[in-house]
């Protein structure tokens, strides 16, 4: 379900619709898209444990990753820390 909510697909439909690539959709994602679907992960985790149907977890995590994705991608807008 973090895959859909990320690249809009299921692993599987992402290796049916890319038949010459043999890697993983993860080989091809961005460090951000890495970023939020590791954070979608740990959510879709968290909701399972609280008994959350497939179809409100899904809302949840789909309103997220828009959300963690939009913050991620304006980053030059943003004082970075540094040493």
């Amino acid at each position: 379900m973090p895959n859909v909510a990320i690249f809009g697909m299921t692993a599987r439909e992402w290796l049916e619709a890319n038949p010459d690539l043999k890697e993983n959709i993860r080989d091809y994602a961005t460090i951000n898209q890495l970023l939020c679907l590791s954070n979608m992960e740990n959510l879709n985790a968290v909701f399972i444990n609280d008994g959350l149907p497939q179809s409100e977890r899904f809302e949840k995590l789909d309103v997220l990753a828009i959300q963690q994705m939009r913050v991620l991608e304006n980053v030059t807008d943003r004082k970075l820390l540094t040493k």
